[in-house]
């Protein structure tokens, strides 16, 4: 899997302490929905 600097982000973003809504845009086919699916897959036991 490429190492996306969007991941950095989502850090940042699990790490604080209140987890407001994340907003992900961009381009078509630059790799959003992989790169949130990936790192929820790997922090999280269940995703829809």
């Amino acid at each position: 899997m490429y190492i996306r600097k969007i991941e950095s982000t989502f850090q940042s973003w699990l790490d604080s302490p209140s987890h407001k809504l994340i907003v992900v845009k961009g381009v078509r086919q630059c790799g959003k929905t992989t790169s949130v699916v990936d790192f929820a897959k790997k922090h999280f036991k269940h995703i829809v």
